[in-house]
């Protein structure tokens, strides 16, 4: 279930608290989904189930998650990250990050 949109407002309110720019918003949202997204989960990529393992700030182009199947390793936007049913623990930091980025 996605959270309401004044729960997300409060969320994106804790993530951006002391931020003085984009950046260090960017990186406040990394901090706050690093710490409460549980990891790793399992998720369907074009078809394909993968994992998700880790989660990276990534200069220049936002936050990424890193995606695993079998030896193979893709990093992936997390703005396009499809969340599985049911969600894990702490997604409503990626609908927050999402609202933001939006």
């Amino acid at each position: 279930m996605t959270p309401s949109d004044a729960h997300l407002d409060e969320l994106i309110a804790q993530a951006i608290v002391d931020a003085y720019d984009e950046h260090e918003q960017l990186s406040g949202f990394h901090v706050m989904i690093e710490e409460n997204l549980a990891l790793p989960f399992e998720t369907n990529m074009l078809g394909v189930p993968v994992t998700v393992k880790k989660i990276e700030l990534r200069s220049g182009t936002g936050i990424a998650v890193i995606c695993h199947r079998g030896a193979h390793r893709q990093a992936v936007d997390i703005l396009d990250l499809p969340l599985p049913e049911p969600r894990p623990a702490g997604a409503e930091w990626i609908d927050a990050y999402r609202r933001w980025a939006g």
